[in-house]
Parts: C-alpha cells; sequence; structure tokens
C-alpha cells in the first residue's frame, strides 16, 4: 500500500530530505531509499517485466534528480510527485512502444466484482472479469487498478493523477458501474 499523506512529523523529516537534495543532489539517497520499492512495484504490475520496469523506475528517479528543484511542498509527501512522475512515464514508455495493457488479478482481488454472480465459482468470476477488464477504456482501467490493486485512497489517486479527490471518486464510480455492465454482458 502506498501511503503519500504523512504524519506532520514524517512529513517534517521527508521535506528535510527534499530541502537537502535540493541543494546538493547526492543527498537524495534517503528519498530513493524510502520510495524505490515503491515505485518498482507500481511499475512492475503494470508492465510485468522486472528488467523493464527497473529501467523505467532508473528513468523515473533521473528525472527526479533533474527537477527536484521544481518540487513544492503542498502538504503532501514527496511520493505523490514520484508517483506522478512514474505514470507520465509509463504513459509515455506506453506511447512509445505501443505495449498492451497487462492487466495483473489475484483471486483474492475479486471484492470488486462480489455480489455480481454469486454462483459462479471464485475461477469463473476471475476468467470472467480478465475478460470485462480488458474490454475497459484505459482511463477506467487506471483508477480501478489505483484503487484495488495499490490500495490508494481518493485523495492519494487524486494526487496521482492530478484531480481533486471528489473527481477521483466520481470517476472511479463510473468506472466501477462501467466494470459491472461489460461483466454482466459477458
Amino acid at each position: 500500500m502506498h501511503t503519500l499523506i504523512l504524519s506532520p512529523a514524517n512529513l517534517t523529516m521527508e521535506n528535510q530530505w527534499v530541502l537537502d537534495a535540493q541543494l546538493n543532489p547526492k543527498k537524495f539517497d534517503p528519498i530513493y531509499r524510502k520510495y524505490y520499492t515503491k515505485i518498482f512495484t507500481y511499475i512492475d504490475r503494470r508492465i510485468q517485466n522486472k528488467d523493464l520496469a527497473s529501467d523505467i523506475t532508473s528513468q523515473v528517479f533521473i528525472q527526479a534528480i533533474q527537477r527536484i528543484h521544481s518540487y513544492e511542498d503542498k502538504g503532501y509527501s514527496f511520493g505523490s510527485w514520484l508517483f506522478r512522475i512514474a505514470h507520465n512515464t509509463l504513459c509515455q514508455e506506453f506511447r512509445d512502444v505501443k505495449r498492451s495493457k497487462v492487466i495483473d488479478l489475484e483471486i483474492n482481488q475479486l471484492v470488486l466484482v462480489e455480489g455480481l454472480d454469486e454462483s459462479s465459482e471464485k475461477e469463473e468470476r476471475l476468467r470472467i472479469l480478465e475478460i470485462a477488464l480488458k474490454k475497459m477504456k484505459r482511463k477506467y482501467l487506471e483508477i480501478l487498478e489505483l484503487r484495488y490493486f495499490d490500495n490508494l485512497t481518493f485523495c492519494e489517486i487524486g494526487l496521482h493523477l492530478g484531480i481533486s479527490e471528489n473527481t477521483a471518486k466520481v470517476r472511479y464510480f463510473r468506472a466501477l458501474d462501467k466494470l459491472k455492465e461489460v461483466y454482466k454482458m459477458i
């Protein structure tokens, strides 16, 4: 789970790391250590290629170091800013190579469709859910992934996508309605 809203004490410590790194990029290490695994996991779940995920994660941190002077503290963790860079880097990667979207599902993540068809076995529901998700538009998939697979709050999703918390909620419920609609048609 990505914890992007930090306690005041942790936020203050993280802010100090950012200020230090803005003055001297060699002091970026504490930020890198804190967020590398989270960023790598976020990217790897979307492309399912560890080597490529590692390369893209490196690109994210290179961009972060290069742009750290433009970072402005808005009361959220530096991680929110990093996830935005990761998101943009992934989008660019998909555009550049025109990769197809990978959907990573596990049986225990079927909370999305619980109640849609209780007579089906979980394996059958998983199969139907995979088909339904493949038919969804990328904008719907992304918000469902952020909510269910990355366990982000609506506030964190909003920060990640550069939208308000309320807009994140609206998009989420639209995506969920669309998923249920597609799921029932299969």
